[in-house]
């Protein structure tokens, strides 16, 4: 018999502990996967009108447009992640009139909640940063400097 090491794919977790890893296998959670959780646990959220910052919003409203091209739900979302635990940093833009405290530990609760339950990580921490507020009609696809028809 030779000894061989398996390699896993960078960014990859192989958990030793747990459901994660038996005597018949390893499973593998790549960083992506924790970030596209903790993106769309976000977006269930009332009270949060966008994910991601104005730069990270501004490329997948781009990304969008191109034809053939995926939602980016990890956008807005970084994660560290360690053998048994993660730590998860998400922007936000909050919708006007919600109490931010309130809306961050709901988000916070609903992101800890669905990475421990699908990964089996520990989350450590959840960091949420509110870049902006959105006000109702004020939509970011506008420009003032356009008239606009006043007949249809």
């Amino acid at each position: 018999m030779s000894d061989t090491q398996t390699s896993r794919p960078a960014g990859a977790l192989s958990k030793t502990g747990g459901d994660l890893a038996s005597s018949k296998g390893t499973t593998s959670i790549h960083d992506q996967v924790v970030s596209k959780i903790a993106g769309l646990a976000t977006k269930e959220i009332a009270g949060v009108h966008a994910v991601g910052g104005g730069a990270a919003r501004a490329i997948g409203t781009l990304r969008e447009r191109i034809p053939g091209a995926r939602t980016n739900h990890s956008q807005g979302v970084s994660v560290e992640v360690g053998e048994t635990e993660t730590a998860i940093d998400i922007d936000i833009i909050a919708e006007y009139g919600v109490a931010i405290s309130d809306l961050s530990a709901a988000v916070r609760r609903n992101v800890i909640a669905a990475v421990e339950r699908m990964t089996g990580l520990s989350v450590k921490e959840v960091n949420i940063d509110v870049n902006d507020i959105h006000i109702a009609g004020e939509d970011d696809d506008d420009t003032d400097d356009q008239p606009r028809a006043r007949v249809q």
